[in-house]
């Protein structure tokens, strides 16, 4: 995202020269490349995803309703991205009309938040479950409950996001006869320089920040319940599990959180830029899509197991799966 000047149709020289070499530069290609290979695993990884969560894994818990909702929104994202590979490769040329324009905006940036709301919503199910098993219990075990919370979610990011979805995204520079999707924003796209800070402050604070902090505290909590009571098995898993998401969090949400921010700040008040910086951590923001899956497979016991039988990797006899299976399943939320 770059602010353009109010309302004026001119941009500057250095957001002009950014833009006249960003299709060259080595940036743009690692992106384009990054985006590419994301695509493919995010189609293939999420499809297999959603097959097993929705055909194969039985009961329909709340962690699996949540998977369900988080695989949906990366296979929204992977249907989303060869519109903007196609849009780099074309110089950074949006052809497509506004309105497609915001949907594929809006299409990345629900994907980011509802990952890490979804995702605090398995940590605090999985805390609840091991750590606080009769604190709500009625209550977490409603798929009702998981239904409600999956939609109260999107309703939450969408109405911080009211305002990609209310303007037009696209800007047309008659100096380099291309029209940006989402790169160029004039400051006006906000009445006021308060309304940008509520806007800024909501999607990093509210939307990644808290989500981040009750993440982490569920997980840590999970570990030494685990560390006190568990055999090696649960707390291995417990500890992969909540090593990929802090993983998540802090390589594909985290940069392009703190990067939004500061390259905000950077051109609404000091005429500076982060532009292609910002550009490469939306763009590892996306990775998470291809994370998810191990995610699923260390959170629900039936998934792993439904997973297994496919890649034909029982190699243990069925007593021993059933001794497995009775181990896990002391702390398993499946």
């Amino acid at each position: 995202m770059m602010t353009g000047n109010s309302s004026s149709t001119k941009l500057d020289n250095a957001t002009l020269s950014m833009l006249q070499n960003v299709n060259s530069s080595s940036s743009s290609i690692v992106i384009s490349v990054i985006y590419l290979l994301v695509t493919v695993i995010n189609l293939v990884g999420n499809g297999l995803s959603m097959w097993l969560l929705l055909f194969r894994t039985s009961p329909k818990t709340p962690s699996i309703i949540f998977m369900i909702n988080l695989t949906l929104t990366d296979m929204a994202l992977g249907a989303a991205l060869p519109f903007q590979i196609t849009y780099q490769l074309q110089g950074y040329n949006w052809n497509l009309g506004p309105r497609m324009c915001s949907v594929l905006t809006l299409t990345f940036y629900t994907n980011m938040y509802c990952s890490v709301l979804t995702m605090m919503a398995i940590s605090i199910d999985r805390y609840l479950g091991i750590v606080r098993p009769m604190l709500f219990r009625q209550t977490r075990e409603s798929k009702f409950f998981a239904v409600f919370s999956c939609l109260l979610m999107w309703v939450l990011v969408l109405s911080v996001l009211y305002p990609l979805m209310t303007t037009d995204l696209t800007f047309h520079i008659p100096e380099l006869g291309i029209t940006t999707c989402f790169d160029v924003l004039k400051k006006d796209m906000l009445p006021s320089v308060s309304a940008w800070a509520a806007f800024l402050f909501s999607m990093v604070f509210v939307l990644f920040l808290f989500p981040f902090c009750v993440t982490t505290f569920c997980y840590i909590n999970v570990i030494r319940k685990l560390s006190r009571d568990s055999k090696t098995v649960q707390k291995e898993r417990a500890i992969r599990l909540a090593s990929i998401v802090l993983l998540v969090f802090t390589l594909c949400f985290a940069p392009n959180n703190i990067l939004l921010l500061a390259h905000s700040v950077l051109r609404l008040f000091y005429q500076k830029s982060l532009y292609m910086a910002y550009k490469l951590s939306l763009c590892f923001s996306c990775l998470n899509s291809c994370l998810d899956p191990f995610i699923y497979y260390f959170a629900s016991k039936d998934f792993r197991q439904k997973l297994r039988a496919i890649m034909n990797l029982h190699s243990l006899s069925s007593a021993d799966s059933m001794k497995m299976e009775q181990r896990e399943s002391l702390y398993s939320t499946h």
